[in-house]
């Protein structure tokens, strides 16, 4: 049910972007964190199913999902974190605030021209 809102929203966005470039979109690039409950195959479903007779019928989507971040409270290094290895990469220093989850954004497009 989430993916088909966000795939409403990604159909609106690229939809009006191709009439103000007057050109096909073919392509689209999304990012989102880690944490974000995007499930790739049902959202580019949902946006297969609502882009057909659209001018975005046949576009597709990448999905970026990008690592949850950290900043170690001993030396401030900033870093991925990484499930296997809880430390920070510069210190070893096991206590760290972990960063906000990335949003998910409406990284690129690519259109040829019509």
């Amino acid at each position: 049910m989430h993916e088909t809102m966000v795939a409403e929203s990604l159909l609106a966005t690229i939809s009006e972007e191709a009439k103000t470039q007057n050109a096909k979109p073919v392509n689209a690039r999304i990012s989102c964190g880690m944490l974000n409950a995007i499930n790739d195959e049902a959202l580019c479903f949902a946006f297969n199913a609502l882009a057909k007779g659209t001018s975005c019928e046949g576009v597709k989507l990448e999905i970026e999902h990008k690592p949850m971040q950290g900043r170690c409270k001993k030396c401030s290094e900033h870093f991925e974190l990484e499930l296997s290895r809880l430390k920070c990469p510069k210190c070893d220093g096991e206590d760290f605030d972990l960063l906000p989850d990335a949003p998910l954004l409406l990284e690129q497009i690519e259109f040829e021209m019509e």
